[in-house]
């Protein structure tokens, strides 16, 4: 008789420990890509920038580039960029942000599916108010705002402008500065 192999359970307290790229969802771990590319690093910057630029004046509110955030014992993601709007304890982020941006790349099905399914699910069940999925290549960005704990598609938007209502300030994003440089991640994205 084989003995029936039982999937490991890992925590934060072990996600510590760990070298290397990880993030750890239901006490799965989950290796990230290697070193994203330069289209997404090129947007995700894009994001960043324009984030920080709109927050200057609000003192509540903060942008910030792959942080971890502990949403539970045995849950720790790293989203691209995110909002929050409140003062981390010890240096940590255990609450959900108010915004998410989460960078799709067509290389990696996997990773792909774990930002459109897996973080959705998670980002709604966490109460992340805003959610957004950026595609470079295709230069178009899906938007969701969580309404009585599901996510409400809000549109695509590529070239348009979008008020984000954050609990405690407001954010006016022009998603057309994503892919307005020449040799644009979208650009360099589209022709890999």
């Amino acid at each position: 008789m084989r003995m029936r192999q039982q999937a490991e359970h890992y925590t934060v307290d072990d996600y510590r420990q760990w070298k290397g790229e990880w993030e750890l969802i239901d006490g799965v771990a989950y290796a990230m890509a290697p070193l994203s590319a330069f289209a997404h690093q090129s947007v995700a910057m894009q994001i960043a920038l324009q984030l920080g630029q709109a927050l200057e004046d609000c003192p509540h509110c903060q942008a910030l580039y792959e942080m971890d955030v502990e949403f539970a014992q045995d849950i720790v993601v790293r989203p691209d960029v995110l909002v929050i709007c409140y003062q981390p304890q010890n240096d940590r982020l255990t609450r959900a942000p108010d915004l998410i941006f989460e960078i799709v790349s067509g290389q990696d099905a996997r990773a792909a599916r774990r930002d459109e399914v897996i973080k959705f699910q998670l980002y709604r069940d966490e109460g992340v108010a805003h959610f957004v999925l950026v595609y470079p290549a295709a230069r178009k960005a899906k938007v969701y705002r969580l309404i009585d704990g599901d996510y409400c598609k809000v549109a695509d938007f590529s070239d348009e402008r979008h008020r984000f209502d954050l609990s405690k300030c407001s954010i006016d994003f022009d998603f057309s500065r994503l892919w307005r440089r020449k040799g644009s991640a979208a650009e360099l994205a589209s022709s890999l």
